[in-house]
Order: C-alpha cells, then sequence, then structure tokens
C-alpha cells in the first residue's frame, strides 16, 4: 500500500503547483465636465500614474483605471469635487477602522490610518485650454505634454516628463525630471528638485531668470551664456542670470546631473 499513497500525494501536489494564480480585479472610473480658461484642475493619486494631454474642447475627461490583487478596486473611490476656482480629483481609500481616507489636501482625514491597501489607480486626464493642471501622486510617474497652461506636477517614487507652453515645475524624490517650458519670463521661483535622479529643462530661446542650481554627484551643463555672481561658479554648483534675469529658477538634486537646454 506505501507506494499507492506516496503516488496519491504526488498527484495532488502536481494538482496545486498548476492552478491558476488569481486574476488581478480591476475596475475604471469615468467622469466630464466643463470647466472654463483661467480655472485650474487638480489631481491627486496615491498609487499610480498621472498622464496629461490636451482635451480638444473645453470638457475635462478623467479616467481612472483601477487594479488590484489583495485588495477590490471598487472599494476605492474617486471623488470628484468642482469649486469656484476649478475641480479637484482623489483618490479615496478606505481606512483601517473603516474610515475614508482621501487623497485631497484640503481633507481632516487622518492619512496615517491608510489601509494596506494594494490598489493601483493611472489616471488619464484631458484638459482643456487655458486650464492650469496640478497634478501628484506617490507612487507613480508622471507624464504630461502638449498643455497650454501652467502646469505644477510632484510626486515621491517615479520620474516625471512634463512640457506645457505656459510655465512648469517639478519635485520628485525618486526620479529622474524631464521638462519644459514655453514660457520665456515669469514672476516668483520654478521649482525642480529631486534626490535620486537627473534635471533636464529645456528653456526657449529668449529666456530671462535667474538660476540657482546644485547638485552632489553630477554635473552642471547649460545651452545658455550665463552670468555668474562672484564665486557662485563650478561643476556642481552655480547662481547666476539667463539674459537680463527675472523670475528665479531653482534646480536641485543629490544624484544626478543638471542640464538647461535651449529649445
Amino acid at each position: 500500500m506505501q507506494p499507492m499513497q506516496i503516488a496519491i500525494a504526488a498527484a495532488a501536489f502536481v494538482t496545486l503547483a498548476c492552478a491558476p494564480a488569481v486574476a488581478q480585479r480591476e475596475d475604471t472610473f469615468r467622469w466630464s465636465g466643463q470647466l472654463a480658461a483661467g480655472k485650474t484642475l487638480e489631481i491627486r493619486g496615491l498609487n499610480g500614474s498621472v498622464m496629461a494631454r490636451p482635451s480638444s474642447g473645453r470638457t475635462v475627461e478623467v479616467v481612472a483605471r483601477k487594479r488590484g490583487d489583495d485588495d477590490d478596486p471598487r472599494a476605492v473611490d474617486i471623488e470628484v469635487i468642482e469649486g469656484t476656482d476649478g475641480i479637484e480629483v482623489c483618490a479615496v481609500y478606505p481606512g483601517k477602522r473603516g474610515s475614508r481616507n482621501s487623497t485631497c489636501r484640503h481633507s481632516g482625514d487622518d492619512h496615517g490610518d491608510w489601509d494596506d491597501n494594494d490598489v493601483v489607480i493611472d489616471f488619464t486626464i484631458s484638459v482643456p485650454s487655458g486650464v492650469a493642471f496640478d497634478g501628484s501622486t506617490v507612487n507613480g510617474g508622471i507624464d504630461v505634454a502638449g498643455l497650454s497652461s501652467d502646469v505644477s506636477v510632484s510626486t515621491v517614487n517615479g520620474g516625471i516628463e512634463v512640457a506645457s507652453t505656459g510655465t512648469v515645475e517639478a519635485k520628485t524624490v525618486n526620479g529622474s525630471i524631464d521638462a519644459s517650458t514655453g514660457a520665456a519670463s515669469w514672476s516668483g521661483t520654478l521649482e525642480f528638485k529631486t534626490v535620486n535622479g537627473s534635471i533636464h529643462l529645456t528653456l526657449p530661446a529668449g529666456a530671462a531668470a535667474a538660476v540657482s542650481a546644485q547638485t552632489l554627484n553630477g554635473d552642471f551643463s547649460s545651452d545658455f551664456p550665463l552670468t555668474v555672481e562672484a564665486g557662485e561658479w563650478g561643476p556642481k554648483k552655480v547662481s547666476g542670470s539667463i539674459g537680463s534675469g527675472g523670475g528665479r529658477l531653482d534646480l536641485e538634486t543629490v544624484n544626478g546631473e543638471i542640464e538647461i537646454r535651449k529649445s
């Protein structure tokens, strides 16, 4: 009888080993609405990417593709808040104590109460002409192209590619930044910051700005001639001006190069 018992056990092992893996669950959220030029569209994610492209008209279109292995994507909501200044779109995750934890900046929820939720939400956004775009996530890359307004984006773990005819700002921690702005001048400061990654910034030929750039493990280069402040020039740090100066550019990384390109 012993050989027969061994054969049955081996057959059971083969059956378990060949069992198909649990399929990833998916869900898709869609929303659209009108937004006038001069308003702002904000996207607040947590786990997942953000991609923005121009809309053909005045309609904002939001597509949020949700997917999860252990957790149900349907349990994660997308909240759309329409206000006088524009529209805010936020991911709302269930919390450990049954609370709803929104990524909206104005939310009073305890963001330390996130459940261990593996749902990833990838946002695809259509942005009307003249609408400012403000997008953020934590674990995911950001891809913005073809917009005609001011853009500000940030993530923690992910690279950033952003291009607009308006002003541009970009921040991450673990990832490189490839940014292009069509603005030749601006007021205030535009920041481009990371820790582990390079920064490549493209400016129009007639750009004028005060520049502060610093890297620890990398080099600095510029297609533009810079008027440098005394004692503020080196391969890793520079303070000076492009053209007649004007609004500020702050570029900072630890591990990576910094390059200013001319379009």
